[in-house]
């Protein structure tokens, strides 16, 4: 009998989380046989392990990360009878940041990424479970969103650029400073709006895993 346990410690192999769940309504979801999915898990990363497993078994070529995530998402879909699905997949990508926050306490913050209340902005989501059964699914934490009470707002007054405000996340001027040679430490040290933020520090990105997504945003 497939429970969320059993998935959860399939998944701890690779460093990966079984970070919650939903239920989707009637046909609001296709599996890769044309029925209807009855249950989402989401999978996704937070802290030192994904990175550790990824780097141990990186792929070459372009889109190493996201083709570690197929491989490793459909061996554990596989062996649970699901379909493996990751965000960039179609038609024409999948509302991961939707489904997040159906499932889980994740809030979208001042500079757009979504942030966790124990994770805060360092976490991820690599690709989602879904099955044609309806699992049974944990209760949803009810924590806050932790924006809310955050008075002075690091994360819109740290970036060199200006590119965080609250009118939005001015896209291009961020990709000019890192391209420019001036923005070399947020290259490898990650944004530095993001590493303002106080939730979630001990989940920081480390070097290598910082430089790797800012190298792959630029």
């Amino acid at each position: 009998m497939t429970d969320c346990g059993t998935i959860a410690v399939a998944l701890e192999r690779y460093g990966l989380l079984l970070r919650s769940g939903f239920h989707p309504e009637v046909d609001e979801i296709k599996l890769s046989g044309g029925e209807s999915a009855g249950t989402v898990l989401l999978v996704g990363n937070a802290g030192p392990g994904m990175w550790r497993e990824f780097s141990a078994n990186r792929p070459a070529g372009a889109n190493p990360l996201d083709r570690w995530s197929r491989e490793v998402l459909d061996e554990v879909a596989g062996s649970f009878g699901a379909d493996a699905v990751l965000p960039s997949d179609g038609p024409p990508f999948r509302p991961f940041q939707q489904w997040a926050m159906r499932a889980e306490p994740v809030f979208p913050s001042p500079i757009g990424i979504l942030i966790h209340p124990v994770y805060g902005l360092w976490h991820g989501y690599r690709g989602a479970l879904l099955f044609e059964r309806m699992l049974d699914l944990p209760d949803k934490d009810l924590l806050a969103n932790p924006c809310d009470s955050c008075t002075a707002r690091p994360c819109l007054a740290t970036c060199p650029v200006g590119a965080f405000s609250e009118r939005g996340y001015d896209v291009q001027a961020c990709r000019r400073h890192l391209r420019s040679g001036a923005g070399d430490y947020c290259l490898d040290g990650s944004c530095l709006a993001r590493q303002a933020c106080p939730v979630g520090r001990d989940y920081a990105y480390g070097a290598g895993q910082a430089a790797f997504h800012m190298a792959a945003f630029v």
